[in-house]
């Protein structure tokens, strides 16, 4: 999967402002459905329907404990999730390299050199 795919899946996730927020109180501990739903002041339906999409991209973790599920983040994830967004905003990261077009690209920004090189 190209970074550029890959950032796509974690902007998505990370889209909704109850995921952020569920990110944010599992960073303190793990917790159950019940217990997120209660601090978030939603539904636990709602609560497990994001819940679902980050597990989907396996930025949370489910253990069983008795009868109720307790969430945890997954540190990997958010890891090598946290070098793709380093990568996005590193000005000396290649801009253009995951790109099918990378000679148009790269094209692009010799002609723009070129042109500010011309206006100085």
């Amino acid at each position: 999967m190209g970074h550029a795919r890959r950032l796509t899946h974690i902007f998505k996730a990370f889209a909704a402002d109850a995921r952020l927020r569920i990110v944010q109180l599992l960073r303190e501990k793990p917790l159950c459905v019940n217990a997120l739903a209660a601090r978030l002041g939603m539904t636990a339906a709602g609560v497990s329907q994001h819940l679902r999409v980050l597990r989907k991209v396996g930025v949370v973790e489910g253990e069983k404990r008795g009868y109720y599920v307790h969430y945890r983040l997954n540190e990997e994830t958010l890891a090598a999730w946290r070098e793709e967004i380093d990568k996005l905003l590193d000005p000396k990261h290649g801009a253009c390299t995951d790109t099918k077009g990378a000679r148009k690209c790269a094209a692009a920004m010799t002609r723009r050199k070129a042109v500010g090189s011309r206006t100085t």
